[in-house]
């Protein structure tokens, strides 16, 4: 019997059939990676937002005792050397036993530890010759009868320009130099900017939208010093009261919003719009609903000539050239009697004996390791060998 031997596939096919698979699985998988990594960052920076980009201060910010650059013991001290008497209560029951009168300055550091009714009592009933409250975070203002200011940035000798009797202390003169700073609008006070005053009035209340004066960091910068001294040492004796955050009960105190930054909500926003445009621009796309009675009988071809034009379209021919093998190897397994489910090595080496075509060759065409076609040539050859072999093997 003759046989024709037909040429072996091109040997320049680069793939196998299982690289081309994880290939085609990890194009697949990328989109869904790259979507996980822009959520994922998102999170990220969020949360980085909340806990370290915001523009709160943190732990020992004004505290008498702090020698960082946000502590204000350089404060604390210069007034002891100026023979004002500093005391320094750290809770509610130490300010209880303090002895405050009309002859002290109370200076609350950390206002938003406070309770709303702690507050309360302190704006209404301190008893001292003024209470000066710092660090006005969102939520603060509020528990002391002010409205919540608005953060601006770096203020460069910005004079004092008080309303009359605004302060209570001599102010005139000096001008101050900080990084960051809250004003506030349509409220009395002193350092007046164009987006409001940086030190509220309020009777013998003073709100420090320009607490900053009284950092380590910035106090030698400008007349912060002068403005400082002036404002806390005004009287024979001062109580510099750090709240401490044990003694708020219930749901008192500011306001979570009070902690978060105000970027965070546009944020959240912008976030929620990428996300609604990510799902637009990859979402998939369901067109118009298509009525046919039924049963519809749908010939076997079209399905086959439809996913052939699929193939085609996409351009796939190493799909397409594994699915031509695949089939030509189950139905030539049948034929030469192989056992359900056999090696490819088995029928291989079965074909080859019925056909009388080189193992080698017979193993290019079904086993499938071997290399697929690149272009559509080398296609049509390779269904070409596979139609060949498997009228041999029916002819044998």
């Amino acid at each position: 019997m003759s046989t024709t031997s037909p040429a072996a596939p091109p040997a320049g096919a680069p793939a196998s059939g299982d690289a081309a698979a994880a290939t085609t699985g990890r194009r697949r998988r990328r989109p869904r990676l790259t979507t996980v990594l822009v959520l994922l960052a998102l999170v990220v920076l969020l949360v980085g937002g909340l806990f370290l980009g915001t523009e709160e201060p943190g732990e020992g910010r004004l505290d008498p005792d702090e020698a960082g650059a946000d502590g204000a013991r350089a404060v604390a001290r210069v007034l002891t050397d100026q023979g004002v008497d500093v005391e320094v209560v750290r809770d509610a029951d130490a300010l209880a036993d303090a002895r405050v009168d009309e002859d002290t300055t109370l200076f609350v550091s950390d206002p938003a530890a406070l309770g709303r009714q702690a507050a309360e009592d302190l704006a209404n009933g301190h008893g001292a010759a003024r209470l000066v409250v710092a660090d006005p975070r969102r939520g603060v203002p509020e528990l002391f009868g002010f409205d919540d200011g608005r953060r601006v940035g770096a203020t460069d000798g910005v004079a004092a320009g008080c309303d009359d009797g605004a302060a209570g202390v001599d102010l005139d003169g000096l001008a101050i130099d900080v990084d960051t700073a809250v004003a506030f609008e349509d409220v009395a006070g002193c350092f007046p900017t164009d987006d409001g005053v940086l030190l509220a009035v309020d009777g013998d209340v003073l709100l420090l939208g320009l607490d900053e004066v009284l950092t380590n960091g910035q106090v030698l910068e400008a007349d912060n010093a002068a403005v400082a001294l002036r404002l806390l040492g005004a009287e024979d004796r001062l109580v510099w009261y750090v709240p401490d955050p044990a003694d708020i009960s219930g749901d008192e105190g500011a306001s979570l919003g009070s902690f978060v930054p105000d970027w965070v909500v546009p944020a959240l926003w912008l976030a929620a719009l990428i996300v609604v445009a990510a799902m637009v621009w990859r979402g998939r796309r369901f067109g118009p609903l298509a009525t046919e009675p039924l049963p519809v009988v749908v010939r076997a071809i079209e399905t086959t000539e439809s996913r052939g034009r699929l193939y085609r379209r996409s351009g796939d021919r190493q799909h397409a050239a594994r699915a031509l093998r695949d089939a030509t190897r189950e139905r030539l397994a049948q034929q030469v009697g192989t056992t359900r489910g056999a090696p490819a090595a088995a029928v291989v080496h079965e074909v080859a004996r019925r056909s009388g075509w080189p193992v080698e060759l017979v193993g290019l065409l079904l086993d499938p390791a071997a290399p697929v076609p690149t272009d559509d040539q080398q296609l049509l050859q390779f269904a070409h060998q596979l139609r060949d072999l498997e009228r041999e093997v029916r002819r044998a």
